[in-house]
């Protein structure tokens, strides 16, 4: 349910050009050895205009009885249910039942500072009220079941942190009462309204809210992996609300993405609206430019679950990925998916690796420079490990995983030596820069 950031090592990507054919024989390689390595269990999915160009589930929905996922398996996706909460306040401020201006106090004058917070702030996180997420005590109870009442008082009970509309502050509170309003102003439950007015005119045959994980409904657990899988304990889903309670699959994700943005759920202005940005935050989704591609989205954590959602308006390219467990980052899958669409090279990590001395790294030292990019890098080592570090960034620690050959694959950095020559060969994100050491 909170907000997920995932910086890049190293380089900003440069600007990337159409691609012609999608590389889905390397993504399956890709996803193979993910799946082999146990870094990776999950799904994906790429779209264009509404149409499935790849999709691939890897790994099990239920590792104790041996269900393996499928491209239909149903994830928890946290947080990027917050862009579906928003969708249907403002249909809702479309049927007149409410407005962006109306007061907090309308409809829950015992929260703190009602009267000054608007729905236009519980959407966009400029509300101050208190993260319910961020209280020691939630890991405490997150999985026991609590009403609407007790919500409340959980909610209410903490002074705002700031006054509305002075700063942006992501907080899950915001959108357990935009769902409490939803549901009080239709007179039926969230669920109801979802299906209403958004999965089934839209077609989502696998996204609705979630109870209790239920693999034989093709539901999910999720999983931490120490040298095998073991069940997270399960969030229970009255807690999150529509803050991060909806279950679904990168495919529907890419066909409700689509359709928000063709203004097929939602009005052209309302879309406007929902995509204003304000440090950082629109209501309920983000932007998020891949290079030079204009993009918006959503990400998402709940239990061990992980999920993103990526819009590209220029060429109505949608990708979603969803993952029930890992120890990979889910921001390098998605790197090697929109790569693969754009036709860009993407590097899969071997795992593989091998044990040198601290001699053997000598060859290696020194600091690189590149006629590509403005960032120099030095190259150092303590005892057996290699060390690298671009101008002004944190040093990384590399895993030699072939002769002359290194990586750091939770950034996707991958380092190719040419000791004889002083050259170095720099990968990431689908571009390659060659680098030369100083004499």
């Amino acid at each position: 349910m909170k907000k997920q950031l995932t910086l890049y090592a190293f380089i900003l990507l440069s600007t990337i050009t159409f691609g012609q054919q999608l590389n889905t024989q390397k993504l399956d390689s890709l996803f193979t050895i993910l799946e082999e390595k146990n870094k990776f269990i999950g799904s994906v999915s790429i779209s264009e205009n509404g149409k499935v160009l790849y999709s691939r589930a890897v790994g099990y929905a239920d590792v104790e009885n041996k269900i393996k996922s499928n491209t239909l398996t149903k994830y928890r996706i946290g947080s990027i249910s917050k862009t579906f909460t928003a969708t249907l306040i403002l249909k809702a401020i479309e049927e007149g039942k409410l407005k962006l201006s109306t007061p907090l106090e309308t409809y829950f004058p015992e929260v703190n500072n009602s009267e000054n917070i608007t729905i236009e702030n519980l959407l966009n996180h400029r509300s101050g009220i208190y993260n319910f997420t961020n209280d020691p005590k939630f890991g405490f109870y997150n999985h026991l079941p609590k009403s609407r009442k007790e919500l409340l008082k959980i909610i209410t009970e903490k002074d705002v942190v700031f006054e509305a509309n002075t700063k942006t502050s992501y907080s899950n509170s915001n959108y357990v009462l935009l769902t409490f309003i939803l549901e009080d102003i239709y007179n039926t439950s969230y669920d109801t309204l979802l299906k209403e007015n958004i999965t089934d005119p839209i077609g989502l045959k696998n996204t609705h809210v979630g109870g209790k994980i239920n693999s034989t409904s093709n539901e999910c657990h999720s999983y931490t992996y120490m040298n095998k899988w073991y069940p997270s304990k399960e969030s229970h889903m009255s807690i999150p609300q529509g803050a991060g309670f909806i279950i679904s699959t990168p495919e529907d994700l890419n066909t409700f993405f689509s359709a928000l943005f063709n203004h097929k759920i939602i009005s052209p202005r309302s879309l406007s609206k929902m995509t204003t940005i304000t440090d950082g935050l629109g209501l309920g989704i983000f932007k998020s430019p891949y290079n030079s591609k204009e993009g918006y989205g959503h990400d998402g954590r709940i239990d061990n679950f992980t999920s993103l959602a990526h819009y590209f308006l220029e060429d109505k390219l949608a990708i979603s990925t969803t993952s029930n467990g890992g120890n990979y980052p889910l921001k390098l899958v998605l790197d090697a998916l929109f790569n693969s669409y754009y036709n860009k090279e993407f590097v899969i990590p071997s795992f593989k690796t091998i044990q040198l001395s601290s001699s053997d790294l000598d060859k290696y030292l020194g600091v690189y420079k590149s006629t590509q990019l403005p960032l120099n890098i030095t190259i150092s080592k303590k005892d057996t490990e290699l060390i690298a570090q671009a101008t002004g960034q944190s040093s990384l620690i590399l895993t030699a995983t072939d002769t002359h050959i290194f990586e750091y694959s939770n950034s996707g950095i991958h380092l190719e030596f040419t000791p004889d020559k002083n050259q170095m060969i720099l990968k990431q994100g689908g571009a390659t820069y060659a680098y030369t050491k100083e004499e």
